[in-house]
């Protein structure tokens, strides 16, 4: 029927057949109210209950696999992680039913007044997430170097060519490839630990208890220490001072140390280590944002691109190693896209005569 969401309609027929079999204590008293959507193709709906709300999750299987979300819900909770209870899956259908966290973000929660004790918090919570090192039932694939470059190419792909249009010249082109590849090299010496992938303040929750919920974890891997890191402290969505970042930044090389994660590395070689990842993810981010646009039709994402196109710039231009590839985003990269984005120049003007 035209205007029909069939697809939302099976999911509230699935999630009040489960229940009326399983939980028959538990009793819908409306229709799916529409939380969010994300990045992927999956759908978030909340079903009112007597009592309570549960968080109905459609995620087409022919787009989306839901087993390793499931099986990485299950090893988390196990380790002591905050995230939610899965109560019910069907992969075949592509459905889930999930305890519902509520809508307190982290994000709208931080100020200047409470940035230290809620980063602090969150701070906490990922040092006890790195440790979940096994995930019954599914191997969480490794964050290797093939990944790592296919993620920066991302930029070239997607941001540089068609976004923008341009066409690197063979030199160019080198110092790209060269500064990806001294990248990858310096991720893959660190040590390594269970990564969430998109640990910032729009995928962590403010619980009633005071713990931190943590949520979108299904693309999860082992890999750098830092990433996760990186993903809280320089947040496409939230910006705060350097000096801040680099005290959060040694506070939390201070955890790990103290859980016997960190020997023997000292903070300016861990704010290499943060720098260097913060490179590569922004990277990355900067080419996915790109193709949410063009290839997705997610248009939203493209006004998040110079908050991380200047954290990339100042992440490169701190390291003699990164002075070809600084040049080239700020000579040659740069211009081009504020042409394309005039706007943009109140985030990243600046770089322009710097």
């Amino acid at each position: 029927m035209e205007g029909v969401d069939q697809r939302a309609v099976q999911l509230e027929n699935w999630a009040r057949g489960w229940l009326a079999g399983q939980r028959p204590e538990l009793v819908p008293v409306a229709h799916l109210l529409t939380v969010s959507g994300d990045a992927s193709f999956r759908r978030y709906f909340r079903l009112p209950l007597e009592s309570g709300s549960l968080i109905a999750v459609d995620a087409p299987p022919e787009k989306e696999n839901s087993r390793p979300f499931v099986a990485i819900a299950r090893a988390l909770r196990a380790h002591g992680v905050h995230v939610p209870e899965v109560l019910a899956a069907d992969f075949e259908l592509g459905f889930m039913l999930l305890e519902d966290f509520g809508d307190a973000l982290l994000r709208p929660a931080l100020t200047d007044a409470t940035v230290d004790q809620l980063y602090g918090r969150a701070m906490e919570a990922l040092v006890h997430l790195l440790g979940c090192d096994d995930v019954p039932g599914y191997t969480l694939p490794p964050y290797d170097r093939q990944r790592l470059n296919d993620e920066m190419g991302l930029l070239r792909d997607w941001f540089v060519v068609r976004y923008l249009g341009l066409d690197l010249t063979a030199e160019q082109e080198a110092v790209l490839a060269n500064a990806l590849a001294m990248i990858a090299d310096a991720v893959l010496e660190q040590p390594q630990a269970f990564v969430h992938r998109d640990y910032h303040s729009r995928n962590l929750m403010l619980l009633d208890n005071g713990d931190i919920g943590v949520i979108d974890f299904q693309d999860a891997v082992t890999g750098p220490v830092t990433y996760d890191l990186v993903s809280l402290l320089r947040d496409a969505y939230v910006v705060w001072p350097q000096a801040d970042v680099e005290r959060w930044v040694r506070d939390f090389a201070r955890m790990l140390r103290r859980e016997h994660r960190l020997n023997g590395t000292s903070d300016a070689m861990f704010q290499r280590w943060f720098d260097w990842m913060g490179a590569q993810r922004h990277l990355k981010v900067v080419g996915i944002f790109a193709r949410l646009s063009i290839r997705d039709g997610k248009h939203g994402y493209l006004q998040d691109i110079p908050v991380v196109f200047n954290y990339l710039l100042a992440e490169t231009r701190p390291y003699p190693e990164f002075h070809a590839l600084f040049e080239l985003l700020r000579s040659v990269i740069l211009p081009a896209y504020l042409v394309k984005k005039p706007d943009a120049a109140e985030t990243l003007g600046h770089w322009v005569t710097t």
